[in-house]
């Protein structure tokens, strides 16, 4: 039903200037010479300008040029000035509905680009995560808050690397252009070091120094990394980033915290410890899900946090995407609403299959 609001509102504004310019003549007609209806046929023009390309509303225009001119000798208006003045009324609000058409037409061909360029620059720095990795299965949603752009400041990204699979998800401070390029150097910084460095921890230290050149000021990046090997461990290193959400076979479900928090990437050297890695049993058969605070953060009308523990046994699709998207829907109906943040979620399920180390 949803899908069928705008084509309605799109009918009713195409036939707007038609039936406004038929109200007008049958209401001349009706009241007579003396009431002064005519210029108000300059209305059709008037609204095609603002839904219809500039043919239309040229077209509408001349339309109701010749029912001025019609009304004004039915009523006797070309006796003196009136007719006149009422051409002249709907010719300029033609021509000026004519020029707004063709600058709203080029606007609409400027977002059109801008969407098409948004659309390549998140299939570059946002690439679709493998279904399969080791012995993951894995599934992504995004969401971003800026309107139209499709792209915002949260990231992620999946690794089959020598030393195991490697994740990360992040959440960039801001939003828009600023943002996105942020993320672009993270990624870029994450997907090499997942292949060099031996260790999680080396991983951790490659992204925050990255981070740290291209940072100016306060700005940071919260972020989660994982590895999962064949040991039916999972590994964290967390830089103040939400906790992970671990779905249990028996469907109980965990929020793995790290023993001490650490600062985001970008304020290391602020002072601090950076963090110390914890492992956590994730064995076949369970689901990580890796989120921006976007989903925990999303309110309801009423100002309550989204319940994302409450919310698990939606997961329960044996398709890891099926289960995300049912997830992801549940979300948008909750904040009934755009959102306010960009929201990611990663899903990674252990199946198991696979060829070992």
């Amino acid at each position: 039903m949803a899908a069928e609001k705008p084509n309605a509102s799109s009918a009713v504004l195409t036939w707007l200037p038609i039936v406004v310019m038929a109200v007008v003549a049958v209401v001349d007609i009706v009241a007579g010479p003396e009431v002064g209806f005519v210029p108000l046929v300059s209305l059709g023009p008037a609204f095609a300008g603002l839904v219809g390309g500039w043919r239309r509303t040229a077209l509408i225009g001349l339309v109701a040029l010749v029912l001025c001119v019609g009304l004004g000798l039915y009523d006797g208006l070309f006796d003196g000035r009136r007719g006149y003045t009422a051409m002249a009324s709907v010719a300029g609000v033609t021509g000026a509905g004519v020029a707004a058409a063709v600058m709203r037409g080029r606007r609409e061909a400027e977002l059109a680009s801008v969407r098409s360029i948004a659309e390549v620059a998140q299939r570059v720095l946002l690439r679709p995560v493998p279904l399969t990795a080791g012995p993951l299965q894995a599934a992504v949603s995004y969401t971003s808050a800026v309107a139209e752009a499709r792209i915002g400041g949260d990231l992620y990204e999946v690794v089959a690397s020598p030393h195991g699979i490697r994740v990360i998800v992040g959440d960039v401070q801001g939003k828009g252009l600023a943002a996105v390029e942020t993320a672009a150097v993270v990624l870029g910084a994450f997907r090499e070091a997942a292949h060099d460095e031996p260790d999680l921890v080396g991983v951790g230290e490659r992204l925050e120094r990255s981070v740290a050149r291209e940072l100016e000021g306060e700005k940071f990046v919260t972020a989660i990394l994982a590895e999962v090997g064949w040991d039916h461990e999972a590994v964290f290193l967390n830089y103040g980033h939400p906790a992970p959400m671990v779905v249990r076979r028996d469907g109980t479900v965990d929020f793995p915290r790290p023993p001490a928090y650490a600062l985001p990437l970008g304020l290391g050297a602020h002072g601090g410890e950076g963090p110390k890695p914890y492992r956590v049993a994730f064995v076949p058969g369970e689901q990580v899900l890796l989120y921006t605070d976007g989903v925990t953060e999303a309110r309801d009308a009423g100002g309550a946090f989204y319940p994302l523990g409450e919310r698990a046994y939606l997961l329960k699709d044996t398709d890891a995407r099926s289960a995300l998207e049912a997830l992801r829907e549940d979300l948008v109906r909750h904040a009934a609403g755009p959102p306010h943040d960009d929201a990611a979620m990663l899903l990674l399920r252990y199946h198991g299959h696979g060829k070992g180390p």
